[in-house]
């Protein structure tokens, strides 16, 4: 019986998210082989909670429990973090530090998929299409006259580092624009204004299996409000989620081959979701995510099950992909 860390909450927008998801890993991991512990991440507060709810601090030394006079270790972790410190490199680098397993991408990756300018210029590296876009950090001039020429109307307005589209906005006047810009800034100190693409949203997932690469099956993303916002990723009935995608047989294996290329040039783990935009004319890249959501209404867990892959299934296989 091995001991499991389910690391969960963090410090950014997407910690309701995470907790929920480290409920369900918790829930649906295999109990005959993993005792699971939800360690919940709370900026210097790391702590399980027992079944009387008294919470156990970890002992940050050595990430450690002790309970009474048990001193609990951990074989691996499980990250549900959405966002930092387990998106974005910081917890993986404490992790690697301690010698513990985990099952997200490593420090170098997760730090590059998490920002979206820095995802951006290696993808494009590769000759990939993204939407034209300007950046810009902190304490710049942002004209919202000259980028709005350069781009057109409208324009998404996003933090570079975020999740869950926290921070982001669709800005359809450029009265609106200061504003998108300034809520921006408010979750990262560097903002990406992109030209908005008129095309359909798809999401490829896969998992690693013993050295095999698992494909998903593809999902288009519809959603009810203007674009696909927090609102819409969380909320039932805001957005429309269709597994398997109805798209061409050579746009899936578009799609498919170059998330399989991606997956192995960013030197992923786990499961991880590549999200583009289809257009009758092209695809365009749109982000990486390195720890995707996983509730069962999630679009990782509803491709595995179109896949024959159970949930409970798919957190073993990337646990034991750990070992």
């Amino acid at each position: 019986m091995k001991n499991i860390a389910i690391v969960c909450g963090g410090n950014s927008g997407e910690y309701e998210i995470s907790i929920k998801s480290a409920a369900v890993v918790a829930q649906n991991i295999n109990k005959n082989k993993y005792k699971g512990f939800l360690v919940v991440v709370q900026g210097s507060n790391w702590y399980w909670i027992d079944d009387d709810n008294q919470k156990h601090f970890i002992n940050k030394d050595d990430f450690t429990l002790t309970v009474g006079s048990d001193k609990i270790t951990f074989d691996g972790v499980f990250n549900a973090i959405h966002g930092t410190p387990g998106e974005d490199g910081k917890l993986q680098g404490y992790l690697d530090m301690l010698n513990i397993p985990y099952t997200s991408c490593n420090v170098a990756t997760s730090a590059l998929s998490f920002d979206k300018f820095l995802c951006n210029r290696f993808v494009n590296s590769y000759g990939i299409q993204t939407a034209h876009s300007v950046s810009f950090l902190k304490g710049e001039d942002i004209n919202a006259t000259v980028v709005l020429e350069e781009l057109g109307l409208p324009v998404f307005v996003k933090p570079a580092q975020s999740g869950s589209s926290v921070g982001v906005s669709k800005v359809n006047a450029a009265t609106d624009f200061d504003k998108a810009v300034k809520e921006a800034l408010a979750v990262d100190e560097r903002v990406i204004i992109e030209e908005a693409i008129n095309g359909r949203e798809i999401a490829c997932g896969m998992i690693i299996n013993k050295g095999e690469l698992l494909v998903f099956p593809l999902t288009e993303i519809i959603s009810k409000k203007d674009f696909f916002d927090y609102e819409a990723k969380y909320n039932e009935g805001f957005a429309h989620e269709i597994t398997p995608a109805n798209i061409s047989t050579e746009a899936e294996e578009d799609i498919k081959t170059l998330s399989v290329f991606l997956y192995k040039q960013m030197n992923c783990k786990g499961f991880v979701r590549f999200d583009y935009i289809l257009t009758p004319d092209n695809l365009f890249f749109l982000e990486v995510n390195s720890i995707p959501g996983i509730s069962e209404a999630s679009i990782i867990p509803q491709q595995a099950a179109a896949f024959g892959m159970s949930i409970g299934e798919l957190f073993n296989i990337v646990i034991e992909n750990m070992f």
